[in-house]
């Protein structure tokens, strides 16, 4: 027997009712932005730090993660909503989950976030297995602990690969640690290019503010395997670039072979890790579209390590016919609005 679900009850016929659900949640976020752009509102204060090195604007919206009583006002109003309408989706927005943190985007201005992070409690065999360095700066205030304990993770990182430079073959490892009990109210002030933690071992849900600022850098998001120190993966760290990502990996699940001027325009980005991204995903979709700009990336991509993925790919190929090549070649011209579409 199937459980029935709340959500079978949706007021999918009640026009009048779903326009009052849309109507009392817009309102609410109005009012929350109008209270946030006035002088000594949230966003003001992050409009204000928005141009501040990334220290000093941490420094300057720091008040906000030690008085919470504006959030407590808020999400008060915000579970009110729900009492009053269970189908309600009242501010502020969802962001994250899966193997992260979930949590709500309290407020955002350019790259400074701050975020209402839970990780809910879940059994698990083990504390996490791998620790991430997205970077730029960050500001944690624990709110609840769940019992939980924490284990702080360091990696060094040199100006050079800071402004370009880095390869996952000179990577430093990362230095773990050991593990302590995780103190309410605690607070932690991160370079996250170069520190990062995990939490273990808790007994309920973990909750805590997160203040970051991330200006998109050339430096990538790096993970490393907690046990070994190793470096385990790379992506792109800029959020446009994530985007593009998923959207490309949706059109290769799709098997949407007219898309590939999509792929070959991020082929042509200036972040490393979102050119070798894309470059898999057409390889995946199309081999004979991505031959010809395979064989331009192990040539000449301006990153040695891309160069060297490329040209280990190109050997998989088969010796194509020449009418294999010119196919490819058709698709290595792409139109020119193509390129400038939206994922």
């Amino acid at each position: 027997m199937t459980t029935a679900s709340r959500h079978d009850h949706f007021p999918r016929r009640d026009e009048r009712r779903r326009d009052h659900i849309r109507r009392a949640a817009s309102s609410l976020d109005a009012r929350w932005r109008t209270a946030d752009g006035l002088p000594g509102g949230l966003r003001a204060a992050m409009a204000a730090a928005a141009n501040e090195p990334p220290a000093a604007a941490i420094a300057a919206l720091a008040p906000w993660l030690a008085d919470t009583g504006w959030l407590a006002r808020r999400l008060g109003e915000a579970v009110a909503q729900l009492a009053a309408e269970p189908f309600a989706s009242p501010p502020p927005r969802p962001v994250g989950g899966g193997e992260s943190a979930g949590g709500l985007l309290l407020a955002e201005q350019g790259a400074i976030r701050l975020t209402l992070r839970i990780q809910g409690f879940e059994r698990r065999e083990g504390p996490p297995a791998t620790t991430r360095f997205p970077p730029g700066v960050a500001a944690i205030r624990f709110l609840r602990t769940g019992g939980a304990s924490i284990r702080r993770h360091r990696v060094a990182v040199s100006a050079a690969e800071e402004a370009g430079a880095f390869t996952a073959a000179s990577a430093a490892a990362c230095q773990s640690e050991g593990a302590r009990p995780l103190a309410a109210g605690e607070s932690l002030f991160l370079d996250t290019a170069r520190e990062s933690f995990t939490l273990a071992d808790a007994s309920g849900d973990i909750l805590f503010l997160e203040l970051a600022v991330q200006p998109p850098p050339p430096l990538p998001v790096r993970a490393y395997d907690v046990a070994s120190g190793r470096l385990v993966h790379l992506a792109s760290a800029r959020r446009d670039a994530s985007f593009r990502q998923m959207g490309l990996a949706v059109l290769r699940a799709l098997g949407r072979r007219d898309a590939a001027p999509l792929f070959v325009a991020e082929i042509e980005s200036g972040d490393f890790a979102a050119r070798w991204a894309a470059m898999r995903e057409l390889v995946a979709l199309d081999p004979a579209a991505a031959m010809p700009h395979l064989a331009r990336m192990a040539a000449a991509d301006p990153h040695p390590e891309i160069r060297r993925a490329a040209t280990a790919t190109l050997a998989l190929y088969p010796s194509p016919p020449a009418c294999w090549m010119g196919a490819g070649e058709a698709h290595a011209a792409p139109d020119r609005s193509a390129r400038r579409a939206r994922i």
